[in-house]
């Protein structure tokens, strides 16, 4: 079955309309034609876009932009340390061989 792409206002829509609770999440789904677990899903990021922008005054995207800068900086410092353990083994060898 091919996968049709719904746009950003209709899951609004959709989350906002769960929040409420006028209808039964069922009944939403059945009229959006999707199933319950992408509701909650939707639901959820939703959920924790908002928090992380009262919280953090960051977006989802914002924090995954964030947190993938901090996962580079730890691999170059993960790099830099290993280098630097090398050198100092290398010139730990240059004072044994100088004496």
């Amino acid at each position: 079955m091919r996968r049709r792409r719904i746009d950003t206002d209709t899951k609004l829509a959709v989350v906002l309309e769960g929040l409420r609770g006028q209808s039964s999440i069922a009944d939403i789904c059945r009229k959006y034609g999707i199933s319950e677990s992408l509701f909650y899903k939707w639901r959820d990021k939703f959920l924790t876009a908002g928090r992380n922008g009262l919280e953090y005054g960051t977006s989802d995207r914002e924090v995954k932009m964030l947190k993938d800068k901090i996962a580079k900086l730890e691999r170059i410092i993960g790099k830099q340390a290993v280098q630097i353990e090398i050198l100092k083994k290398i010139e730990s060898y240059g004072e044994i061989g100088s004496e």
